[in-house]
């Protein structure tokens, strides 16, 4: 496998876009995340925007943003998660502030290359990436790819859950843990997604009732006011980090 970026092969770029997007549907909606889509990070940050290639193909992309922390008005990873971290690296890189930590905010490989240690490897290219860079550390809103099969248990008892060999349960969290990443806290509103009834049976397929809607690739359920006309969804991710000194 080689890592390349797309700053150095910009010719890449399309055949990494088409490794697929993050999550479901209704994810895309979120409006906070829509300021750093794939392309929009692929221009505003193409040495972050890394490639693992097999045979001169991209099988897999790693893309990170740069930021500040922590510093005086950083002190802890934002509790709104994938969404606070966007703020802040837009934030600084309007103000022009020189970063010191990189967010991972996407992994994705090839479905046809899944199970074969690739996104290890991917999460390793972040992590020299960062310290090549001169930064601290690399941290990631990580959202667990079991989560939804439990929308309903909190996830504090999610990470709770363990196995014998003390790594996570979840597959995810468990590629975090044995590069060494530290689970920090669980970030409890780390998306939100807001949508008419309408607009959640166009995402979803499934017309939401009164109350709490479990939906198909949701780590939490869709809370729904009938009387409103809305739904929100608001999915907890859990902060891992990655320090990358010495």
């Amino acid at each position: 496998m080689l890592i390349t970026t797309v700053a150095e092969r910009p010719d890449l770029l399309e055949p990494a876009l088409a490794l697929g997007d993050i999550g479901a549907e209704f994810l895309r909606h979120d409006p906070v995340a829509a300021l750093t889509r794939a392309r929009r990070l692929a221009a505003r940050w193409p040495e972050h925007f890394l490639l693992v290639l097999d045979d001169g193909v991209p099988v897999a992309r790693a893309v990170s943003v740069p930021l500040v922390f922590p510093d005086a008005d950083r002190a802890e990873l934002p509790d709104h998660g994938w969404d606070g971290v966007i703020v802040w690296a837009v934030e600084d890189a309007l103000d022009g502030r020189t970063p010191t930590c990189a967010a991972a905010l996407d992994v994705q490989v090839a479905p046809d290359r899944r199970g074969r240690g690739i996104a290890a490897e991917a999460v390793t290219a972040l992590r020299e990436s960062a310290r090549e860079r001169g930064l601290n550390r690399l941290v990631a809103p990580v959202r667990p790819t079991t989560k939804d099969r439990f929308p309903t248990t909190s996830m504090e008892d999610f990470l709770a859950r363990r196995r014998p060999d003390g790594l996570s349960v979840d597959p995810w969290v468990r590629v975090h843990e044995r590069l060494g990443g530290r689970v920090v806290k669980v970030a409890p509103f780390s998306m939100t997604v807001v949508g008419t009834l309408d607009q959640w049976r166009s995402w979803t397929g499934d017309s939401l009732v009164e109350g709490a809607n479990v939906i198909r690739d949701g780590l939490v359920p869709v809370l729904v006011s009938t009387a409103l006309d809305v739904g929100v969804y608001v999915e907890p991710n859990v902060w891992v980090e990655h320090a990358l000194d010495g």
